[in-house]
Parts: structure tokens; sequence; C-alpha cells
């Protein structure tokens, strides 16, 4: 879905911004500038899916909004548990925001399994609703409950919305031919509805995806879209909900454009086949499926129409090797992983290094170490994508910091690949991945030109006049050696992962030609051109805070926080982590503190200590989760203080 808005605006505290009472008695209408929605249930009970189509109409309405799916790794956890709780949180607004939000304000839990998992994080006076047909005996004690906690005063706190989900949609569908147990799988439906009428939000929009979803099933997408009106019908007629809330589109909060909701992946996939449209170039994905970056290939498959080719491997070591054959082809060519493939692809990804081709190794990063926690999120790859190979094997490192972003970054890393012929790893993670964000759709002559010339000819001459190719003959600018289709005439040339020598390519075991090569390599990545970091410091603060990818919108909500509460403080924000961008020291050295704030155990704090001898601060995170902005915020407020 698309929409028009217009120019940015600062965020402002969520609160009631007006009251509006309908005449002849029909309920009231409350106008927020912000509201934390969290779904919450089994994870066969089509959380995603609700918290999808509810961001989707959101989106089409024209709020900003930012979205963190959260979900067992098992395909089918036991039903009823805890570790079988999926939740989606969605933060929508009518100004600009940055994060899925701290603390949910209302939690709709589909039964006691999700209630327990996610209570802790309400605030008191936060909307509870309940489907109160899974409050058994039985489910309670699956759980740890000794009693039921909607009947024993524990939720006195909260504005408890009691409701027979299950029986209301069971209701609803019997003039269907409807099993009970098919009926009840359209409870999610049912919330959704009544979850729109309370947020005025479209309902054009999932009715039609109902329809296009189950277009071989007429009768489910008739079953679905009744039980979603159902629920919207129950909003406005029950007592129970006596206020609906309308949270007003955020028409200052962007530039002018045609925006549509996109998470990272989808954002990162679209940014490789526009990569591959500005190179004229054939998109080619080698790949094996791994949570969390399997939605790229699954999204890539479907371009065909743009030269794209993706070929699912056997293992991960396949994956990267049919796309390093690829690329010796003269495809841009990709694969697409999480942190336990990199370890398995990390052999290949040196014989990239020392062939000198282009390939985009993509990571998005999950928990670890080892399988760790695949649907979880963690930044704890930076070091194993700096240094995770055998061998001075120098590898440009380049990290988006928003789901949006992740189109540029994979511009920005086709660009890096391409132009100095060597493999690029881009860090995402799960949070990026799969949460989503307002992204405008760039005119196509914003997008850069990547094209690149292969080599056609002879490009040395020896001693007796003779013309031939030399493979490493290098560019005098980037370093970057001739690119070089096989079956061109002429420029046959040998390849393979024994160290070469200089200009003709051959095999080398010479102790100076392998220093020389060593040093060559290293000296190309330390000199690709990547832009000066920016740094937001408007009040001449004497602490920076630093950081890199996804803790981009946590960092600036807590930043916006304490310069809010009068404190000054300034911020950095790194894309490229290798090599660094050339004023970061300069911009290091301007500050009595810098603090890194990381979801790992301070892996760029300890580049940094490193490579320029500061004192960097680490702020660390590894619990499958993205920062709180609060919690932030008041770890760097006791850093500014200390």
């Amino acid at each position: 879905m698309t929409s028009q808005v217009s120019s940015p605006a600062e965020q402002a505290d969520a609160a009631v911004v007006g009251e509006q009472r309908k005449p002849g008695g029909a309920k009231d209408v409350r106008r927020l500038d912000r509201v934390i929605i969290r779904f919450a249930g089994d994870s066969g009970d089509g959380m995603q899916l609700t918290g999808d189509r509810f961001t989707s109409e959101t989106a089409s309405f024209g709020n900003d909004l930012s979205t963190l799916p959260n979900f067992p790794a098992e395909i089918r956890a036991p039903a009823g548990t805890l570790p079988g709780v999926s939740s989606f949180q969605l933060h929508f607004a009518d100004h600009d925001i940055l994060t899925p939000g701290d603390a949910p304000n209302v939690l709709v839990a589909m039964n006691p399994a999700a209630l327990k998992a996610n209570i802790g994080d309400l605030p008191r006076g936060a909307e509870i609703i309940v489907n109160t047909d899974e409050f058994t005996k039985r489910a309670l004690q699956k759980v740890g409950y000794a009693a039921s906690p909607l009947e024993d005063g524990s939720l006195d706190g909260y504005h408890l919305h009691p409701v027979p989900l299950t029986t209301l949609t069971v209701e609803a569908l019997k003039e269907f031919d409807l099993s009970r147990k098919e009926a009840e799988r359209s409870k999610n439906m049912f919330a959704l509805g009544l979850l729109s009428w309370m947020y005025h939000r479209p309902t054009e929009g999932t009715e039609k995806f109902l329809n296009s979803k189950f277009a071989r099933k007429p009768d489910i997408a008739a079953a679905n879209i009744a039980a979603f009106r159902a629920g919207w019908n129950f909003g406005e007629t029950t007592e129970d909900f006596a206020v609906s809330y309308e949270v007003a589109p955020a028409t200052k909060a962007f530039p002018v454009g045609t925006y549509r909701n996109i998470s990272g992946n989808l954002a990162l996939a679209y940014g490789l086949v526009a990569a591959s449209q500005q190179a004229d170039l054939p998109l080619f994905l080698g790949s094996y499926p791994i949570t969390p970056a399997s939605d790229i290939l699954h999204e890539l498959s479907k371009h065909k129409n743009f030269g794209v080719r993706t070929f699912q491997a056997e293992d991960e070591i396949a994956g990267i090797g049919a796309a390093l054959g690829a690329a010796f082809g003269g495809s841009l060519a990709v694969t697409t992983t999480s942190g336990p493939g990199v370890a398995l692809k990390s052999e290949t990804i040196g014989l990239a290094v020392s062939l000198e081709l282009p390939l985009l190794v993509v990571d998005i990063q999950r928990g670890g170490p080892s399988t760790g926690l695949p649907t979880k999120t963690e930044q704890a790859d930076l070091l194993q994508a700096m240094y995770g190979r055998n061998g001075e094997a120098p590898v440009p490192v380049v990290a988006p910091k928003t789901p949006a972003d992740c189109f540029d970054a994979a511009l920005d890393a086709a660009r890096i690949a391409l132009t100095y012929r060597t493999p690029v790893i881009l860090l995402s993670d799960g949070y990026l991945a799969n949460g989503s964000e307002p992204w405008r759709i760039p005119d196509l002559d914003e997008l850069p030109d990547l094209r690149v010339r292969f080599a056609t000819g002879p490009n040395h001459t020896l001693d007796d006049g003779t013309e031939v190719f030399w493979p490493y003959q290098r560019d005098p600018q980037t370093l970057a050696r001739p690119w070089a289709i096989p079956g061109t005439p002429g420029l046959e040339h040998r390849i393979g992962g024994i160290e070469k020598q200089d200009g003709t390519g051959n095999i080398s075991y010479d102790p100076a030609n392998h220093d020389f090569m060593v040093r060559t390599r290293q000296a190309k990545i330390d000199g690709i051109d990547v832009p000066d970091i920016e740094v937001d410091d408007p009040d001449g603060a004497r602490t920076l805070v630093l950081g890199w990818g996804s803790t981009y919108g946590p960092i600036t909500a807590a930043v916006r926080r304490l310069r809010t509460a009068g404190e000054a403080v300034a911020q950095a924000h790194l894309r490229h982590l290798n090599p660094f961008p050339r004023n970061l020291g300069e911009v290091l050295e301007r500050y009595d503190k810098v603090v890194i704030p990381e979801m790992n155990l301070g892996q760029l704090a300890t580049l940094v200590r490193a490579k320029y001898l500061v004192d960097a601060h680490s702020y660390n995170q590894v619990n499958g989760m993205p920062f709180k902005a609060e919690q932030l915020a008041a770890a760097l407020k006791e850093a500014i203080d200390d």
C-alpha cells in the first residue's frame, strides 16, 4: 500500500490530544498522537498475519510506524506453553517515530500463556483484551497460574476487556459449512476486526487480501471476512468498549513522495534487484535457506522478469560456491545467510578475496553461538565479518540502520563490490529483517550508476612488444583488477586459491610477491571511498554516542529523550565498518567520552579502542531483543554523569 505524506516533524510523547463526543448516544472518540499495540497468542493463532494486516492498513492510512515481530524458533511449539507464544508489536503515530516502542498500550492475549509472557512489559493503565474461552483450568495450570488472573484481582491496575473471542467467532460463522475447529481458526480475524474498529483502521485492504489469499477456497475467504466484520461490529455495539481512538496520519513526518510499508528483508531484496538493473548485470543468488534470511531467497525467486536467477543449494558451501562461479561468469552475485552459514562460507569468502571478484555476502545476524536463537536478534557477527577467515583476507563491511535503509545499503554494498572487485559483507539482523516501516519509493534518477566495464582485450605490453592480458593488472585509482568474462578471445587466465603473481596471475610461492599481494589487497580495502561520518551535535556536547546497524532507532529515541530533559549529547552512526570513515578518528577526539551501545559484548568498542586508542565505554545487551529507548536513555544519562 502507498500513501502521500510531507516534511519532517519532531517526535512527541504519547498523549490524548483531543476528545470528541458524538451526538445521539454514539461512542466517544479520543484522538491520540501514538499507540503501541501487541498481539500475542500461540504460534498457530495467526498473530504474525494479524499484525501484518493491521500494519498494512495503518501504512495505507498514512501513519508513521515501526514493528517488532517476535516468534518461537520451532515450526509449531507446544500449544498453550510459554515457549510457544508468538507476538507482533506495532507502534504507529501521527509524527516521526524510530522504534516499535518500549511498552504496549494495548495487549491482545489469545490465551493464558500469551498473557503471562507479556504482562511484565505492560505499564499500569494499559488495556488488555483477553480471549476468555482459553482461560480453562488446564490452560492456566500449563503456565503456572494457580487461579485465573481474570478473577483474582492481579489485573486490577489495567483496563481489562474479557471477550469470548472463540465463542463469538464460531457464532458469527455458524451459517458456513465449517467444523468448529475450522471456525475457531478465524478468531484472529475477529480480533483484527475489533482492533480495526477501536483505532479506525481501513478495512477494504484486509478484505481484498483475504479474498486473494484464499482465492482457491472461497468459502474460507468468506468465513474470514465474516469473522473480521463480526469483530468490527462487536466493537461498535458492545458496551465494554465505550471509546474508540483516532491517530491522525503523519502528514508532517516525511518528505513528499510515494510511500509503502516495507520490511528489512524485502527492502534488501529490492535493493539487490535495483543494483543489478543499475549495473546492467544479471543477478544470481546462490543460497541455502536459513532463518532469518530465507525471505530474501523467497522474494528474489519472484523476479525472473528482471533477470534474477535464484539457486537453492543443498548446503551453505554450495550456495556461495555457485555464487562465486556466477561472479566469475559476469553476474552480480549474492549469497544470503545468517551467522552459522557465514562460518561455513568462510573458506569461499577467502577464495573470493584471492580471486578479487565482486560478491555480496548478506548476513542477517541472529543470536548465537552455534544454532543459538534462530528467531531472535543480535549484532554479534561483526568480528566474524572482520576477521573470520584464514590468512590476511580483508573484506569491506556495510550495515544498514533501519528496515527501509536495507535498500540503500544493498546498493552501497554492490557499488563497493563492483568498483573494487571484492567480496562485501552486508550485516543486517533479525530486528531489521522482520521489522517494517514506511519507505519512500525512489525515482530511478536517484539511483546510482553501477555499470562496469569488462576487459575486452590485452592490457599489457611485454618487453618484446607482445600485447598480452594480465588478469592482475590493477586500476591505479581503485587497485581493482580487470573483470574478464570467460570465453572472451585472448583473455584466458588462471584462477584458484593459491597465491597469484602480481600482474600475470601465475601461481607464485615467492615470499616478496606474497608480501606485496597481501599488502595490496589490504590497501585496496583501506582505499575504498566511503562518506565521512556525520555527527548530530546541536549543543556542543562532551559525550558522543556512537552506534552501528539496527541500534540506530533506539539510540536516536534515547538521545531525543535526553535532549528534551536538558542534556547535551552528540550522536553518530556508522554504516561502513570496514573501512571506517576517514574522519572517524578526528570525530572521536573531539569528545571527552564515547559510549557505544551494541547488541553484543562490545565488538565495535573493541575495534574502536584498538584502532583509535580511545577509551570507548560499552553498553551491551544480548537478550535476543532490541534495546528499549527508556532503558538506553537511563544508561546514557548515567554515562554522562559519571
